[in-house]
């Protein structure tokens, strides 16, 4: 069965929204796995273990720390800077504040700059890497170790990077399954 000319219009438009639908849906993880593989636009790599070389010259690393519109918390780094020998394993703290009367889940974004830095700079290990939860009037301290790659001080625009900063915005998520019951149960207990 051939198709009439105003038929085939409509097949071809509707075949080129869905292809465009679906690029489009595809789109967010290509980019996030392409960020993630290439540092581009600042993004730390992640890595298993520290480097095995540790150089003589150092690297000053910032940390920032925000929040996004609508989250409750309160969010800033333990300590402001820290000056890190270059392949060597940093440790650096968050602090985070729930100060409402029910529990909050947060997802952190993050990024460095200069995005010279990003496909240098590796996290070990993050809060970031997971979903955080925090129950009502609950502080915690949230760590992340990494290490600034030797193979920065070969890069042509790597080699001029003297300070990285770390930043991070928590943004507010649902709460998981089970935290969701708990809320609830603390909200029916109180009324």
């Amino acid at each position: 069965m051939a198709l009439s000319g105003p038929q085939k219009t409509v097949m071809q438009t509707v075949s080129v929204v869905v292809l465009m639908g679906g690029l489009a849906w595809a789109s967010v993880p290509f980019y996030d796995w392409f960020c993630r593989v290439t540092g581009f636009g600042g993004t730390p790599g992640q890595v298993s273990e520290g480097s095995a070389d540790v150089l003589d010259q150092t690297v000053k690393v910032r940390f920032d720390g925000s929040l996004n519109d609508g989250m409750p918390w309160e969010f800033k780094p333990v300590v402001r800077e820290m000056e890190v020998r270059i392949g060597e394993t940093g440790l650096a703290f968050y602090e985070a504040y729930n100060p409402t009367d029910h529990a909050v889940a947060g997802q952190a974004s993050y990024n460095v700059t200069p995005y010279t830095a990003g496909p240098f700079f590796e996290k070990i290990d993050c809060f970031c890497f997971t979903e955080q939860v925090l129950a009502p009037g609950e502080r915690v301290q949230m760590p992340v170790s990494f290490f600034v790659d030797p193979e920065m001080v070969e890069d042509r625009d790597g080699k001029f990077v003297h300070t990285i900063t770390l930043s991070y915005t928590f943004y507010e998520i649902d709460l998981p399954e089970g935290y969701a019951a708990l809320d609830q149960d603390s909200a029916t207990t109180t009324n």
